[in-house]
């Protein structure tokens, strides 16, 4: 066994791999978290070391979730003995649910629809093929065979596709109510059983065609529809993936011990080591450094933390370590509560009614009525069961749903590629149409109105420049990497004996002299203010380099044609007054608020929405995941954290903020495409239940104008390609 280092982190490990357990029993899959995983070989040694560990057969690291997925044998304590192991690898690991990283429920229902969709279409085709040569003449025994052979196809291929509208036909109805899969399944089975009757009985006609096409059709719009609402992952259990399982706590005695942080009480002290998030909420008690609280803060810089200050579980430790008094674990932590607040929004964002749910409300109870009515009428005045009833199934089927079913999701579906083509990646499919009617837009600052990343300010002298440099080139500090970039094309000073001190800055010798890049007391300076770094080059006085996040390119443009649209925008950011209003001014908002709190953004979107407002929230950090929940509509940007991405209902992909203002054009030209087409569906029905009543239209032909129906829906969606963009 050969000891390396990581040359990414300098964490220790074990370079070459051990074959494989042998064992061929019975098998369990365990998940780690591994948060100090960073680089290429921290893969390599991680399951090089694990696949020595007994009873391990296999071992596979998700750099990008730092996470680590093991195949060990049915045994106990395989979860410490993995832990240890990893603790010898130098790389601190605790127990992850897997169910919070995936949720695979989406997975199955999209391959669930997608075969019985394949098992309708094939079985449509065949049907098809075989009602030409009945609608070509066939009569007879001929006929009958044809019929026969068309049954054993489509009724296995009815009752297996139909099985979404099925259940949730019966789920209404033990709810005592109609919904709008009530009719379709009724469709579905009288057509495939009066076909059957009718194939029972020598009868002329079958209607097997109509029957596999309306579950075709019916799944196509079922499928279109999903494709569009299904989100990747939810928002809950990306901020539960977030917390810390296991802490290391300082016994009385000053020992340490490995514990589960449900096991803490207030007053207990825990060790947060470099690079390691904290546990809990609590205090400093002793350290001093940096901590990165972009999660919670939206900030890219790190956050000075001494004796006595704050901080929050979900922050990571970016200096020396610390040791942390717990004031709040388990439901009272800001991280908990922060993900209550993304719960109880997508519930509430989850009960908006569509224009399909109110349009299907009303449709069912009539498409029931009048189809019984027929019966009854025909019955009357006829006497003939089977006319009776042929008639009432016509009736049925020309007045079944599936344009209303396909009214929405074609439109959609259209919206969400020219949406994807702009950049912006559709989740939510009912979003679209709560972004028709906003009328305010709130952003977030850093990372989202600005690029995130500090710019250098001014003109620096060339020889000033090329020591802040040569002492930051050593350094992954953002103002750090900000000076490297603003000095492209100078050679850096030859700066020797370099030395970073976390949280504090970076110190060197140059021309026999000490030379210092850091915060200000690190210099000497007592008092310093803004964003800014002091460079010592040892004549004792100290330069201060200023920095500026800089505007994001496009979001003065974004912010003026979304006033364009009449939408009144809004910055709301946890930074200080300064920086706040300097980003509103330079990019044109209506109004902005500083120092407001993560849950101060959700109650700010809540009483914008009890004043009336409709609100749409572009956010990136943890710190907006509350608001991006709460808003109407949200949009959050793809390089931020996962929490908000799963939150939004919207992903920018792209870093063009003005394809935010083209996607409100978009969905307001959306809307009035859906409601044209439910105003194509209503006219269908206008003119051809009148027919259908009156006995003149077959249940094939009621197919067939459905069809059409159908067609006329989806050609109306595709004209959103065509919709005039905004110069």
């Amino acid at each position: 066994m050969t000891a390396v280092a990581c040359p990414a982190c300098g964490i220790g490990g074990v370079a070459d791999a051990a074959a494989p357990s042998g064992d061929t029993g019975p098998e369990r899959v365990i998940d780690l978290s591994i948060p100090a995983a960073h680089c290429a070989a921290c893969i390599s040694t991680v399951e090089a070391g694990l696949s020595r560990v007994p009873g391990v057969r296999g071992a596979r690291v998700n750099l990008t979730r730092r996470t680590v997925r093991v195949r060990v044998g049915e045994g106990e304590g395989a979860e410490d003995r993995l832990i240890g192991a990893l603790a010898g690898l130098g790389y601190e690991a605790w127990p992850l649910d897997s169910a919070r990283l995936g949720n695979t429920a989406d997975a199955r229902a999209d391959r669930e629809l997608l075969m019985r969709l394949g098992v309708a279409g094939f079985a449509m085709m065949n049907v098809m093929l075989l009602s030409v040569a009945v609608w070509s003449g066939a009569a007879g025994s001929s006929r009958d065979l044809f019929h026969w052979i068309s049954a054993l196809i489509a009724l296995p291929a009815v009752a297996y596709a139909g099985q979404p509208f099925f259940r949730s036909a019966w789920a209404s109805l033990r709810a005592r109510r109609l919904g709008m899969d009530v009719p379709i399944s009724l469709a579905l089975i009288l057509a495939s059983g009066s076909s059957l009757v009718e194939t029972m009985l020598h009868g002329e006609h079958a209607y097997f065609d109509a029957a596999v096409s309306l579950a075709f059709f019916l799944l196509a719009g079922r499928y279109l529809d999903f494709r569009t609402r299904a989100a990747a992952r939810s928002a809950a259990a990306q901020l539960a993936a977030l917390e810390v399982e296991r802490a290391t706590r300082i016994a009385d005695d000053g020992t340490l011990a490995v514990v589960d942080v449900a096991a803490l009480v207030r007053g207990d002290r825990v060790v947060v080591a470099t690079g390691m998030r904290v546990p809990v909420d609590g205090t400093v008690a002793s350290g001093t450094g940096e901590v990165d609280a972009s999660l919670l803060t939206g900030e890219t810089m790190p956050k000075a933390v001494v004796p006595g200050d704050t901080v929050h579980a979900g922050m990571v430790n970016a200096g020396p370590a610390l040791t942390v008094t717990v004031v709040e674990q388990g439901e009272g932590m800001l991280l908990r509560r922060i993900a209550r607040l993304v719960e109880a929004a997508t519930q509430a964002k989850g009960r908006y009614v569509t224009l399909a749910d109110r349009a299907a409300k009303l449709y069912s109870p009539v498409v029931h009525i009048v189809s019984f009515t027929a019966f009854l009428w025909w019955m009357w005045a006829t006497g003939d069961f089977r006319t009776s009833l042929n008639i009432s199934i016509a009736t049925l089927i020309i007045t079944c749903p599936c344009a209303l079913g396909l009214a929405v999701p074609a439109v959609l579906t259209a919206a969400s590629g020219r949406l994807f083509r702009m950049g912006l990646l559709m989740k939510d499919g009912a979003a679209l149409e709560r972004l028709a009617q906003v009328d305010t837009a709130v952003f977030d600052k850093t990372g989202t109105l600005t690029a995130g990343k500090p710019v250098l300010l001014g003109e620096v002298p060339r020889g000033t420049l090329a020591l802040a440099a040569g002492l930051a080139m050593h350094s992954a500090h953002p103002l750090s990497k900000a000076v490297v970039a603003a000095a492209r094309g100078i050679p850096a000073a030859p700066v020797a004996d370099v030395a970073e001190f976390p949280g504090q800055g970076i110190e060197g010798r140059w021309q026999g002299r000490r030379v210092r890049l850091g915060r200000a007391d690190f210099v000497g300076v007592t008092a310093g203010e803004g964003m800014a770094a002091w460079l010592d080059d040892g004549t004792g006085a100290p330069v201060a380099l200023r920095f500026a996040d800089a505007l994001r390119p496009g979001a003065a443009d974004a912010v003026g044609l979304l006033r364009r649209l009449g939408l009144r925008s809004v910055l709301l950011s946890g930074d200080a007054a300064g920086p706040v209003q300097a980003v509103a001014q330079a990019a044109g908002l209506d109004a902005a608020e500083a120092a407001i709190s993560p849950q101060g953004k959700a109650a700010w979107l809540d009483q914008a929405r009890s004043g009336g407002h409709h609100t749409l929230m572009v956010g990136d950090g943890l710190n907006d995941a509350a608001a991006v929940a709460s808003a109407d509509v949200s949009v959050a940007i793809a390089s931020g954290v996962d929490a908000t991405r799963a939150a939004a209902d919207m992903i920018l992909t792209g870093g063009d903020l003005g394809a935010i203002p083209r996607a409100v054009q978009v969905a307001r030209a959306a809307r009035r495409r859906i409601i044209e087409n439910f105003g194509v569906a209503f006219a269908y029905n206008i003119l051809a239940v009148p027919l259908a009543v009156a006995g003149h239209v077959t249940p094939l032909a009621a197919a067939i104008a459905m069809s059409t129906s159908s067609i006329l829906v989806s050609l109306n969606a595709l004209r959103l390609a065509r919709e005039r963009k905004m110069p």
